[in-house]
């Protein structure tokens, strides 16, 4: 005769069962209640606090154009970044998969090499770099493309290499990965069918691998947003951008309420480009008949 019922010890160890997966679940999210959202509710409390009125911050930012200009500067600053992270990645991605052995570790190390340095360290020795001193500007002399040293240091060219230097290896990666992904027997039957290497990379290879490079731009794009060491140390007060700006109205101005603002128009800007991106991945076709 079988039993009927659960054998003894069996129902505690289910329960127990149950009782591990919610820790592991709860934990994460209390992490996040209390680590992300409770600081940003703190934050947008903040803006609202104003002793001009609850939109006075608000409404400082809607009527002073320094504001739209540095956010515009910020967002123009992080497209470009993410478009010139894009086309470096890309082909650094697609030599990757390539590569075999020795080779392919060597390739990975020095991709990797640029993450084991904080960011503080990278963008002082783009200082030393682009100094009038500098050996990029020695060169630059010593070619004869100048009369003088170059101005390169606080420029916006500056800020480019920086954050780009910074922001490489987490656009080559998304596109690494959307590229060992794709089938290897498309790309032949594509030359098969005698498709030239160029058809075959534009018709086959481009459109599977738009989800990676989407991602990458997408990231790079958003991270980029909030950068603070790298603009202020390379470009300068011409090359500010929301993240200085939230510091000097705390710092200077110790206007909490405005820096709030600033941060919560930011976050909501944020949030609105990664729903668009999203929606663009989810109906992206890789290849259309």
């Amino acid at each position: 005769m079988g039993s009927s019922g659960p054998r003894p010890g069996q129902g505690n160890s289910q329960q127990a069962s149950r009782l591990g997966w919610a820790l592991l679940t709860l934990t994460p999210i209390v992490f996040l209640i209390l680590l992300f959202v409770v600081p940003i509710i703190h934050m947008g409390m903040l803006s609202f606090a104003d002793s001009r009125g609850p939109l006075g911050a608000y409404q400082e930012l809607w009527e002073d154009k320094v504001y739209w200009f540095v956010l515009l500067r910020t967002f123009k600053t992080a497209f470009f970044v993410a478009v010139l992270c894009v086309l470096i990645a890309y082909p650094t991605a697609y030599v990757l998969t390539r590569l075999t052995g020795t080779l392919r570790q060597i390739a990975f190390w020095c991709v990797l090499f640029p993450l084991w340095m904080s960011a503080l360290t990278r963008t002082f020795s783009w200082m030393l770099l682009l100094d009038r001193s500098g050996p990029v500007s020695v060169v630059i002399q010593a070619l004869g493309l100048t009369d003088g040293a170059p101005q390169l240091l606080y420029t916006t060219l500056a800020v480019y290499l920086g954050m780009v230097h910074v922001m490489l290896p987490f656009a080559i990666f998304p596109i690494y990965a959307s590229m060992l992904g794709i089938d290897p027997r498309l790309i032949q039957a594509s030359e098969g069918l005698g498709a030239s290497p160029w058809r075959t990379f534009w018709r086959v290879q481009l459109p599977l691998s738009l989800p990676g490079v989407m991602s990458a731009g997408t990231l790079v794009f958003l991270v980029s947003l909030g950068f603070f060491v790298t603009p202020a140390m390379l470009g300068g007060l011409e090359n500010s951008t929301l993240a200085s700006l939230i510091e000097m109205l705390i710092h200077e101005r110790l206007s909490t309420s405005t820096a709030s603002a600033v941060a919560m128009v930011l976050l909501v800007v944020t949030l609105l480009v990664v729903m668009l991106c999203s929606r663009m991945l989810r109906g992206a076709n890789p290849i259309k008949s």
